[in-house]
């Protein structure tokens, strides 16, 4: 194989850098409900990787788990070489490397959009406020809401909310983003204004992990889906591959469901 070759994941070739985000047999159980089951996968620096499947099957559980949202019961998680810290000064740092944007946007509705951005760059990495606040207006900018930056998060809309969302865990300069969901809590009209923002993020190369029920964002945007049921990994593939030719019957019924319509 050539030095320049992409790693591997699992049996897929692709096409980025070198691993980021290291799964090995995780498990996590919820009392008797075991939630994921031994779980395996590679995320690669530049990587955009989407996870679907039913609901209930461990997506939003991954997904919090990686930057410890969610404790896991056994198994390791490593974040470009560091094993996931249990608790302190490590793991604030390490979640300061990992963005994070939520189904439910999660700003704060007391502070402008302005100081939603610029909150945590000057309280965790010590910027100036006077650095902090230009480099808001240009996350701002980017997502097309710099108009909206003295605004209180209660004006905006949905879309315009998430897009601050996604905004705000930029600010970091994050080696990761994890998105939950993202546009689940959207009317329909503001879901693609959130999604054209996350192609944008993909086509710049920033690694991203995604929970997400839309699909077109999966075909255009991923390196990889993971398709996962019942707390399993049960199939992974790139997005021709997983859906033009699903392997398994789950990924089949799954996708003959919510493709029909």
């Amino acid at each position: 194989m050539p030095a320049d070759t992409a790693p591997r994941t699992s049996n897929i070739s692709v096409r980025r850098g070198e691993p980021l985000v290291v799964i090995d047999h995780v498990d996590k159980y919820f009392g008797d409900l075991h939630v994921l089951n031994d779980i395996n996968t590679v995320v690669n620096r530049g990587e955009v990787v989407v996870v679907i499947g039913p609901s209930g099957s461990g997506k939003s559980t991954l997904c919090r788990a990686i930057n410890r949202l969610e404790t896991i019961d056994s198994g390791t998680i490593t974040i470009d070489g560091d094993v996931l810290p249990e608790e302190g000064a490590a793991l604030a740092k390490l979640r300061a490397d990992v963005g994070m944007v939520f189904q439910s946007f999660n700003l704060f509705a007391h502070k402008t959009v302005l100081e939603n951005i610029t909150l945590a760059p000057i309280r965790v990495k010590r910027m100036s406020r006077k650095d902090a606040e230009a480099k808001a207006m240009e996350l701002l900018e980017r997502v097309g809401v710099a108009d909206q930056a003295k605004k209180m998060p209660a004006q905006l809309s949905g879309g315009q909310q998430q897009r601050v969302a996604i905004a705000r865990s930029l600010a970091m300069n994050p080696k990761l983003i994890l998105m939950d969901e993202p546009t689940s809590a959207l009317d329909p009209e503001m879901i693609n204004e959130v999604l054209d923002v996350m192609v944008e993020l993909a086509e710049e190369g920033m690694t991203m992990i995604v929970v997400t029920h839309e699909m077109g964002f999966a075909r255009k945007a991923a390196d990889r889906v993971l398709f996962m049921s019942d707390g399993a990994i049960v199939e992974e593939a790139v997005p021709a591959q997983f859906f033009d030719h699903p392997t398994t019957d789950r990924a089949k019924d799954f996708l003959s469901k919510i493709l029909a319509h």
